[in-house]
């Protein structure tokens, strides 16, 4: 036998290299053979419940990586929260109706040239969630999510649909929800109005035109206006598509007006605009008169410039001197302002586009426009364009420039978005009303403003996000021109009086929980309404609505479908987790739901997380194209890298995705599987139960390296506790690549490999180093679900599978001792020699490149000063300690004057132990070897060879 074949090297078979990419299936298999999901809750079956309530995502496509963070930051929150001794049921939904469904079906349809009947394109969007929740669903359990798949809720289950009407029916019974002609968001290519969430404000190039509205001289002689040249009033706007819906001007009471002389004519503009409106339009104009307020031309009948209509002029607080003129063209069917406005001053709400945009033949609109569509594709709009064609020949355009603003755009589509009034169905946040709790409201929106201040809003700045949402928001448009969704149980009779009953809606409810909602599409009125009291005496005969809620409702109805009716689950939920853009739509809708249902917010807390953006911050989002999915970062990387990603950064903000960021992160993940690989070769030889030793055994070493797990532990459960997550990982890294690799591990080396198997210090220092390691395992565990594992597996077994789980140990706990004052007093001593040791290296280093030694072991240390210099007791006290500190063969203290100790290096003394490596004064025959070695690493041969008397 020769030396080197003595040394306790490691030994382990856990793998350097990861191959995350083929090894995580089989551990995923191992998981589902071992029940790990349903293990886990029956470990904490009785111990307090955390419960996060999953927000559905689309089923209409790949799970792309934004999806994947969110479902991993669950997946993280989650096992780390069952670690902690929560009972964690976790039920994954999907949202299977709406506009982006029912979008590609359509598409693919046409694609086909197939023309179905509505039920049986609703079954057609039921097939195709059908096979994407499919496909999603093994997409997240290759992540590495633990869910309970067997009881996922899905939107389009009859259970589902019939309670979210009869949360529906309960705004009803509130008299919460009516119907009404009012401008809302309409997108042309998808045919359907559009909920506020379903918008995106995206950079517009339009075109910014003053128009002029002329004033007959009969008029401006009854309020006192010059009649000597034509006068007009100069408006301002940049949808030149609406002006033929234009049925006033709007300006403000208290600004002050004035008419220019600009050649042969007048204009009136708002005085504080006059100087721009000249500029920018490039005229010679003369101030006249005086100024007035805009009050003092209220009901001033000007004339529309290509049709013959008036306008009148109406008073309107909303005007502003920011830009334009001060006059604001009117169009209430356009526009949410000129609505009210419209409503105040009894005009009729006009608009005259049809649902594909295009201007419709109602005797009113000019026939040149009829046909014309206000769609935009390329930036170019035919309506616009001849509108604008209109005003040149009518002589009415006084300027025309492109504007650069901010515009809404359909999030599917991606195209503008028109305001277009028609008859809807809207949900009243501003009525009072009676709560589920029988107290008085004054409105569904201050209630949602004080339910706000009692959620806890993880950053506390969504707080602001979601309170400026539900304050500025209008009323909920509810109704959606689609097909595929629940239907709004409304009926209308022959006089278009439209009848909708709570009482209804819950009978209703009870067919649709049995039959489905197809029914609605499938039976007439009369058949739907058989047995249901409450609309017998409607007029007949009865015709059912068309439209379909708005899919918010949908999931907006999840905490009353999911939350109140799964029995392992709890209301209201511990925890919301989604994307910072929820404030305006899940957080919301929810909220709106159980304010209707309970009166009372549906979570406890809500925490959001930034979207995935590349390299120049932009963001990478499904509807914008096919995004890599997370399934090809799975192929490339593996899972639990991923896993990493996310938990490094800080979600709370928008996270960067890109080959760098993933070098970063392997190089990380790199260190702390090495540092596993360590551990676990080191522990070959021990076993826990028979080998372990008690803290009288530990050296100073093991007592600062088990203070500093006791300090990481907390950290890391602090950080966790406020889903820092990324602090808690670099906590873990900065231990693992200073406090272990640079420090304990490379100190440790000669105790490990040189002593004796059983010499105590060498059991102390693997009963840190177990210790270490399954405190490690504990507190990756929810970071890095697979590695963690698998690193378990190989400590209890020595394989790669074993039957219990890190995923079933509870969270790590520190031995008390580890932070007692004997604890505390050597790991500062040691981490002030260690600091100490700096300076030292300084030295061995400059020998090492002079090349008088090789490794630091071939070199000596002297340390010189008087007895009273700063450090020199606490060195003499360790003494004993400081070669194996410093990781040289021989220190010497030395008495001196100097109240600074000096360092001096050299090559060691005496001779080299060809076993340990270390320069002793002289070596030692050993029996069966042919080289001498050192009278420690004689004793250590003897101890580990000599066969022990019993």
């Amino acid at each position: 036998m020769q030396l080197k074949d003595t040394l306790n090297l490691p030994q382990t078979s856990f793998p350097m290299r990861a191959s995350l990419t083929t090894r995580e299936p089989a551990r995923l298999e191992h998981w589902q053979k071992t029940n790990l999901y349903k293990r886990g809750q029956e470990q904490n079956a009785t111990q307090p419940s955390f419960i996060l309530h999953d927000g559905p995502p689309f089923t209409n496509g790949d799970v792309h990586i934004g999806t994947a963070l969110n479902k991993l930051l669950k997946d993280t929150v989650l096992r780390y929260k069952t670690s902690r001794g929560y009972r964690t049921p976790y039920v994954p939904g999907w949202d299977c109706h709406g506009l982006p469904i029912e979008h590609k079906v359509s598409k693919e349809l046409r694609a086909e040239k197939k023309e179905l009947t509505t039920a049986e394109l609703r079954a057609e969007c039921a097939a195709f969630s059908a096979r994407f929740m499919e496909k999603q669903r093994a997409q997240f359990v290759r992540l590495g999510v633990q869910a309970d798949w067997e009881h996922e809720y899905k939107t389009m289950n009859p259970g589902y649909e019939a309670a979210e009407l009869r949360a529906f029916a309960q705004f009803v019974e509130r008299g919460l929800v009516y119907r009404s002609k009012k401008p809302v968001y309409w997108s042309i290519p998808c045919e359907t109005a559009l909920a506020e969430a379903e918008i995106e404000y995206k950079d517009h190039v339009s075109p910014s035109i003053y128009v002029k509205f002329p004033v007959l001289v009969d008029e401006a002689k009854k309020f006192g206006l010059p009649t000597d040249k034509p006068l007009s009033i100069v408006i301002w706007t940049t949808t030149p598509w609406t002006l033929p819906a234009n049925l006033a001007i709007a300006v403000h009471p208290q600004v002050p007006y004035r008419v220019l002389q600009a050649g042969n004519q007048y204009l009136l503009v708002a005085e504080p605009l006059v100087e721009a409106v000249v500029k920018t339009a490039k005229l010679e104009a003369t101030p006249i008169g005086q100024t007035f307020p805009g009050q003092k031309i209220e009901r001033l009948q000007a004339r529309h410039p290509f049709i013959d209509r008036a306008s009148p002029v109406l008073l309107a607080d909303y005007v502003t001197t920011d830009t334009g003129t001060g006059a604001v063209h009117t169009a209430p069917g356009h526009g949410l302002e000129d609505y009210q406005t419209g409503l105040k001053y009894g005009l009729d709400i006009y608009c005259p586009l049809d649902d594909h945009g295009r201007y419709v033949n109602d005797g009113k609109i000019p026939a040149d426009l009829v046909g014309v569509t206000v769609l935009e594709k390329n930036g170019k709009c035919p309506a616009n364009d001849k509108v604008l064609e209109i005003l040149q020949q009518k002589g009415a355009l006084l300027h025309k420039e492109d504007f650069r603003h901010s515009y809404p755009h359909c999030w599917r589509s991606k195209t503008p978005v028109v305001f277009r009034a028609m008859d809807q169905w809207f949900i009243a946040l501003d009525k009072s009303f009676t709560d589920a709790k029988g107290r008085a409201q004054n409105s569904m929106r201050d209630l949602a403003k004080a339910s706000i201040g009692a959620v806890k809003w993880i950053p506390e700045g969504g707080e602001n996000r979601i309170r400026g949402a539900v304050e500025t928001r209008p009323d909920w448009c509810i109704s959606r021109q689609r097909a595929w969704g629940v239907p709004i149980p409304a009926f209308f009779g022959a006089d278009g009086v439209a009848h909708l009953d709570a009482e209804v809606i819950r009978a209703l409810a009870d067919k649709f929980e049995k039959q489905g909602s197809n029914a609605w599409f499938e039976q007439d009125a009369e058949k739907l309404l058989e047995g249901v009291p409450a609309a017998k005496n409607w007029p007949r005969p009865l015709k059912k609505s068309t439209d379909t809620l708005d899919v918010w409702i949908d999931s907006g109805c999840s905490h009353a479908a999911v939350l109140k009716r799964d029995p392992q689950l709890t209301w209201p939920a511990d925890l919301y987790l989604e994307g910072s853009d929820q404030h305006r739509g899940w957080f919301q809708s929810s909220l709106w739901t159980a304010l209707a249902t309970d009166a009372a917010p549906p979570y406890r807390a809500v925490l959001t997380h930034g979207f995935v953006v590349d390299e120049n911050g932009r963001k990478i989002s499904k509807s914008d194209g096919k995004p890599q999915t997370a399934d090809d970062y799975v192929k490339k990387y593996g899972a639990d890298l991923i896993h990493l990603w996310i938990a490094s950064e800080d979600f709370r903000h928008d996270i960067t995705l890109s080959e760098n960021i993933f070098t970063q992160t392997s190089n990380t993940y790199r260190s702390v599987r090495n540092t596993l690989m360590y551990l676990l070769g080191n522990l070959a030889d021990f076993d826990a139960a028979r080998d372990a030793v008690g803290p009288e055994h530990f050296t100073p070493l093991d007592k600062w390296a088990l203070h500093k797990l006791s300090t990481l532990v907390t950290e890391v459960t602090r950080e966790f506790d406020a889903y820092n997550f990324h602090l808690g990982v670099k906590a873990v890294d900065q231990f693992v690549s200073v406090t272990l690799s640079r420090q304990y591990h490379d100190i440790l080396k000669d105790r490990l490999y040189t002593f004796a198997p059983n010499w105590p210090e060498r059991r102390a220092a693997q009963t840190a180093m177990h210790a270490i390691l399954r405190a490690l395992l504990g507190l990756l565990a929810p970071v890095l679900p697979f590695t963690t594992d698998e690193g378990w597996s190989y400590l209890a077994t020595g394989g790669e599978f074993a039957e219990d789980s890190i995923h079933l140990q509870p969270w790590p706990q520190m031995d008390a001792v580890w932070s007692s004052p004997d604890f505390v007093q050597a790991a500062t001593e040691i981490e002030t020699i260690l600091k100490f040791r700096e300076r030292v290296y300084e030295k061995l280093e400059a020998l090492r490149q002079e090349k008088k030694i090789g490794k630091f072991l071939d070199a000596q240390v002297t340390l010189k000063a008087s007895e009273t210099a700063e450090a020199m007791p606490l060195l003499r006290r360790h003494v004993d300690d400081l070669p194996e500190l410093f990781i040289v063969s021989q220190v010497h203290l030395v008495s001196g004057s100097n109240n600074e100790i000096e360092i001096t290096v050299a090559p060691a003394s005496g001779v080299r132990c060809p076993r340990s490596w270390r320069w002793v004064p002289e070596l030692v025959a050993v029996d069966g070897f042919e080289e001498k070695v050192s009278p420690r690493d004689h004793a250590a041969l003897q101890a580990k060879y000599t066969p022990q008397k019993t």
